[in-house]
């Protein structure tokens, strides 16, 4: 049985992720008690032996008692034997605002109390911080449409193995904001940038013309070579400690050349070595699966 817990800010796309994995066959149920996951999990398995597959949302509209003791709670679970994986979906907190005042929402944390739209949005996500801390995927919904987040929601999760550990390497651009959803982030703004040659300006790291220029310059492909090792050195440990999602970001200044040439080189790289390899150009609206039985083109997601 493959359990996947979705939770995260208000706002944000949980009802979305919801609904995406309810239309591809899951039994979804909404705002689950905590408290009321094992004892689920336990009667679905002695009355539905057939359902292999369940998602259920746990968000800031649980009873505080619940939240603080997810982690124990996720334990309990685990120890059992299941699949479960555990999503969560963040957005920028003035994404938020603007969300919330555009559609006249009440957010859950302001319908009993004083506190004003800002205030709930902050103590929701110190109150989500146990399940954030225990999560395997974190998605931040901040730049994605609705289309986007299913399809991310239907790639990454549903179809992910929880035998493997999928590999993500994400480029972006600093000027627009580091990623909330990277597990680690390298800086290449230290690289000859390609943007300052008129010709190359246009391009992207994707280019024949951008690669031509990058792979003249052997700092590039020293800070290849060094975080290629680094990953092989480090990514057994990760996957010894369970982890099913690692997303590596690697920034430039414009997200345009150095970090997606870096990206690109990276992830052919581990696509031979492992089998879930995915890249994902933040500012360039691409999003691809090197390998693994869902690899697909170039897409938005």
């Amino acid at each position: 049985m493959k359990i996947v817990i979705i939770s995260g800010r208000s706002g944000s796309g949980k009802s979305i992720a919801l609904q995406a994995l309810e239309d591809i066959g899951y039994y979804a149920i909404d705002n689950l008690p905590g408290m009321l996951l094992a004892p689920l999990v336990e009667q679905l398995e002695k009355d539905s032996p057939t359902r292999r597959r369940i998602a259920v949302s746990i968000d800031a509209r649980n009873l505080p008692d619940a939240l603080t003791r997810f982690p124990e709670l996720l334990d309990d679970v685990r120890q059992s034997g299941m699949d479960v994986q555990v999503v969560y979906i963040t957005t920028d907190s003035r994404v938020l605002l603007e969300r919330y005042s555009a559609t006249r929402r009440r957010h859950p944390l302001t319908r009993d109390n004083d506190r004003t739209l800002a205030e709930a949005i902050e103590i929701e996500q110190q109150t989500l911080a146990p399940i954030r801390e225990k999560s395997d995927l974190i998605i931040d919904s901040t730049s994605l449409s609705v289309h986007d987040l299913r399809s991310r929601i239907t790639e990454q999760v549903a179809q992910h193995s929880s035998r493997h550990l999928t590999l993500t390497f994400e480029s972006f651009g600093f000027k627009h904001g580091v990623p909330t959803d990277a597990d680690m982030v390298f800086d290449a703004r230290c690289l000859p940038n390609p943007y300052w040659d008129i010709n190359l300006r246009a391009d992207t790291g994707r280019d024949a013309s951008v690669v031509e220029f990058l792979e003249h310059y052997p700092d590039v492909q020293a800070m290849h070579d060094d975080i290629a090792g680094w990953l092989e050195r480090w990514l057994p440990a990760y996957q010894a400690s369970n982890r099913s999602y690692l997303t590596v970001s690697v920034g430039c200044t414009g997200g345009q050349h150095r970090s997606v040439y870096l990206c690109e080189k990276l992830a052919a790289h581990f696509a031979a070595l492992l089998p879930e390899v995915r890249l994902r150009h933040r500012e360039l609206g691409i999003h691809t699966a090197l390998n693994g039985a869902d690899a697909q083109g170039d897409g938005d997601a």
